[in-house]
């Protein structure tokens, strides 16, 4: 594949070598994988599908542990066995180490599940990536473009030459107009012609305007991870305060604490019965319930607002990169 667009390449470039000295040839490339990343439609749906994949290896995880005990069990009632039985149940395990394969292949082989539904997510944005890239190329001409991503090895590429911010903006704005009347996507037309003039006149703004925006989020993440930060320590306080209260009316009405209970029959309650234990201890306190489900809540959006941190912090340095590159540039002949 790369052989042959190196030949589609060189036979172009021929074509336009006669025209070389009037008129340069102009090429610009796009980074599909930066593009997907940037375009919300496309991360809400890859993480629904990121959801579905990891209850699939839960599933996965869960029927290796079944295969193991079985196998454990097998290995220590061999001896009591008779040899019917010992060929009934090396039959069972085989069978589900079989359908463990299967479930395995059909959600993440190469046909699989996993490797379907993300061709359809990414289809419909694709779509409107090449669809952008045509209008790009037709309205500042063009010749070539190409996806840094593809199979084209690229040893080189500068940073003036790639478009894929312009088609994150192009595709980012048709999504917005949908939900405009007829004057305001005229109004919007006319401020994103201006704006796409001031870029084009500096190139280096487009990196400053990023910039901006990162330093604007990053502040607001600063202020989040302060909110949140305040939202645990007080629902910790409270599950404290909980636990106390829940000692304290054990201690009066001379009964044992559900916390020291549980850790008393811990070795010899079955799952079931340590469930039940659980459900009964903290139907004593509603306090203690919702302070520990608030906990849990807290603590997953705290995961999720480091996350998204992380990737604010990394676009940073991917806009100061921008910039250092913009600056640094040589100037257009």
């Amino acid at each position: 594949m790369k052989k042959y667009l190196l030949l589609l390449i060189l036979a172009l470039s021929a074509v336009y070598q006669t025209n070389a000295q009037s008129k340069g040839v102009k090429i610009g490339y796009i980074d599909m994988e930066y593009i997907l990343q940037n375009v919300p439609d496309y991360s809400e749906a890859k993480s629904q599908l990121e959801q579905k994949a990891q209850k699939w290896k839960q599933d996965i995880e869960a029927k290796k542990i079944e295969i193991a005990k079985l196998k454990d069990a097998l290995k220590t009632e061999r001896a009591l066995l008779t040899k019917e039985l010992i060929d009934e149940r090396e039959e069972e395990i085989k069978f589900q180490e079989t359908e463990l394969l299967d479930f395995q292949q059909k959600k993440f082989g190469p046909n699989g599940d996993l490797i379907t539904q993300k061709a359809v997510l990414v289809k419909p944005i694709q779509d409107q990536v090449f669809t952008a890239v045509q209008d790009i190329a037709e309205a500042k001409k063009f010749d070539f473009v190409f996806d840094k991503a593809s199979d084209l090895t690229m040893l080189f590429a500068a940073k003036r030459y790639d478009i894929s911010d312009q088609v994150i903006r192009v595709i980012t704005r048709a999504e917005k107009r949908e939900q405009m009347s007829a004057k305001q996507v005229k109004q919007q037309e006319a401020k994103e012609a201006l704006e796409d003039a001031a870029l084009d006149a500096n190139p280096a703004l487009e990196a400053r305007k990023k910039a901006l925006e990162d330093k604007k989020k990053a502040r607001e993440q600063l202020v989040a991870d302060r909110k949140l930060a305040a939202e645990t320590k007080k629902a910790e306080q409270a599950a404290k305060r909980a636990e106390l209260l829940e000692a304290k009316n054990a201690k009066k009405t001379g009964t044992v604490p559900a916390k020291d209970k549980t850790n008393d029959d811990k070795a010899t309650s079955t799952p079931t019965e340590e469930a039940n234990k659980t459900t009964d201890s903290t139907a004593l306190d509603p306090k203690a319930v919702k302070a520990a489900e608030r906990a849990k809540l807290i603590a997953e959006r705290k995961k999720a607002l480091e996350d998204k941190k992380k990737k604010i912090l990394e676009d940073r340095e991917a806009a100061k990169k921008a910039k250092e590159d913009a600056k640094n540039k040589p100037k257009t002949e």
